[in-house]
C-alpha cells in the first residue's frame, strides 16, 4: 500500500479536536480569532503507514499495559544510524513520555536543589521550568547574535559560568530552538571537552534532529568516547511525525551509573509502562515513514526559503535570523522601532496572530518572534501579509 498523506497543502480544520494550538486562545487570553503559528506541531496529517499501525491495533480492543520487546529498538537503532550515522546500543535505551519529562528526570537525578544548571538562552522555555521549578537555579551561557546573522557560543563565558557557579548539569538544545542553529563538529568538541574536563553532565535535546536544513546533526554523544560517558541523548519521533500527543521519546544513557539513577528518578515519579499507541506509532514512523518524512522535509524546506524570501522583500524593519534547524523560524523585530508592549500588541491584536513572543525564551529574546513554518503555503503565506500589513498600517 502507497503513502496516502502526501499533499501538504491541504488545510485541515483542527478545531474542536481539544487541539492545544487551536482550540485554547481564550483560555491563554488570545482573541478567539486568531491564527495560530506558535506551538511546535504541524499542520499536516501524519504518514498514513502511522495511522493504519494505530487503525489496526485500536480494533484489537485490548489496551492493558503494554511493552515493546527488541525489534522496537531495532527499529529506531536503524533510523539512527541511517539519518545520524550514530550506533546505539538496546542497553542504553530508557524510554519516556517526552524529552521535556526526561529532562527534568535528569535535573533531579544528576543535581541537588540549590544547584545551578547551565542553559544557552535564548532557548526553549521549559528547560527553566524544569529547572527552577525543581528548585534549582537556571544558570546561561547567553548566546550572541553575530555580524553573520547568526547565534554563536560565548566559550569563554561557557567555562567561567561552569567553575563560578559549580556546575554539574548541562542542557544542550542541538539543533538550538528558538535560533535555528546546526551546532558545528567544532563547536560541540568544545563545549564537550570542557564539560569533560570539569565533569559535567550533558543533556542533549536533540527532539529537532531531522530537521537540518544546513550543516549536518552531529548526535553530540557520537563525537567522542568521553561525551557518551558523559551524555543523556534525548530523541523522539514526534516532531518528525507529527506525533506529539502520543507522549512517546527514547533517550539514550551509555553510562550505567547515570542510567540508574535517571531510572530511579522515573520509578520515583511512578512511571513504568508508556501508552501503548505512542510505541505503536513510533514503530511505525521509523520503520515505514521514510516516504513520507523525506516529503514533509522538502515542503518545509521550502517553507523557509519562502519565508526568508517574504520578510526581505516586504517587511520593514523585521530580519529572519539564518536559519538551520529545527521548523521554527526565529524574526528580529527590533529594527521596526517598537516596543516590546508594541510589539505584542501588534501581532495579537492587529495582525491577528499567535506568536511564541521571544521574551518568553528568556530576557535576551525580547523584540522577537518565533514562528512555525510547518503549515500549508497559504496559512504561512497569510500570516506574513497580516504582520506586512500591521506594520505598514502602524
Amino acid at each position: 500500500m502507497a503513502e496516502r498523506n502526501l499533499d501538504f497543502n491541504r488545510i485541515i480544520n483542527r478545531k474542536d479536536t481539544n487541539c492545544i494550538k487551536y482550540d485554547f486562545a481564550k483560555r491563554r487570553g488570545m482573541p478567539e480569532d486568531v491564527l495560530p503559528l506558535w506551538v511546535a506541531d504541524m499542520d499536516f496529517e501524519t504518514s498514513s503507514y502511522i495511522e493504519d499501525a494505530l487503525t489496526k491495533r485500536a480494533e484489537h480492543g485490548i489496551f492493558g499495559y503494554s511493552e515493546v520487546q527488541t525489534p522496537y529498538f531495532e527499529i529506531v537503532r536503524d533510523w539512527m544510524k541511517k539519518h545520524h550515522d550514530w550506533d546505539v546500543e538496546e542497553k542504553w535505551l530508557v524510554k519516556t513520555p517526552g524529552v521535556v519529562f526526561a529532562l527534568a528526570m535528569a535535573v533531579k537525578a544528576y543535581t541537588k536543589p540549590g544547584d545551578g544548571v547551565l542553559i544557552q538562552l535564548p532557548v526553549y522555555y521549559p528547560f527553566s521550568e524544569v529547572i527552577e521549578n525543581n528548585g534549582r537555579k537556571a544558570v546561561s551561557n547567553t548566546l550572541y547574535l553575530g555580524e553573520d546573522n547568526r547565534y554563536h557560543i560565548d566559550f569563554d563565558d561557557f567555562e567561567k559560568k561552569i567553575i563560578e557557579e559549580k556546575i554539574k548539569l548541562f542542557i544542550l538544545c542541538n539543533p538550538h530552538n528558538p535560533v535555528g542553529r546546526v551546532w558545528t563538529k567544532e563547536e560541540l568538541t568544545r563545549l564537550g571537552d570542557i564539560c569533560v574536563k570539569h565533569h559535567v553532565i550533558v543533556v542533549s535535546d536533540e527532539i529537532h534532529q531531522d530537521f537540518t536544513f544546513k550543516g549536518k546533526h552531529l548526535v553530540f554523544a557520537g563525537l567522542k568516547k568521553e561525551y557518551e560517558n558523559i551524555n543523556i541523548t534525548c530523541t523522539s519521533p514526534s516532531k518528525t511525525f507529527n506525533i506529539a500527543g502520543m507522549m512517546i521519546s527514547n533517550i539514550f544513557i551509555p553510562n550505567p551509573d547515570l542510567k540508574y539513577k535517571f531510572r530511579k528518578e522515573m520509578d520515583g515519579a511512578g512511571i513504568s509502562q508508556l501508552g501503548v499507541m505512542g510505541l505503536v506509532a513510533c514503530e511505525a514512523a521509523y520503520s515505514k515513514g521514510e516516504e513520507w518524512y523525506q516529503a514533509m522535509f522538502s515542503y518545509v524546506a521550502a517553507n523557509i526559503e519562502f519565508t526568508k524570501k517574504y520578510v526581505n522583500e516586504n517587511l520593514h524593519g523585521v530580519r529572519m535570523i539564518e536559519h538551520e534547524g529545527t521548523y521554527l523560524v526565529w524574526l528580529d523585530f527590533r529594527g521596526t522601532g517598537l516596543s516590546e508592549g508594541e510589539l505584542e500588541h501588534l501581532i495579537i491584536h492587529k495582525a491577528k496572530l499567535w506568536l511564541d513572543s521571544g521574551k518568553i525564551f528568556g530576557e535576551c529574546g525580547k523584540g522577537f518572534q518565533r514562528i512555525n513554518a510547518a503549515c500549508p503555503r497559504s496559512v504561512l503565506s497569510e500570516a506574513l501579509e497580516r504582520i506586512k500589513k500591521a506594520i505598514n498600517n502602524y
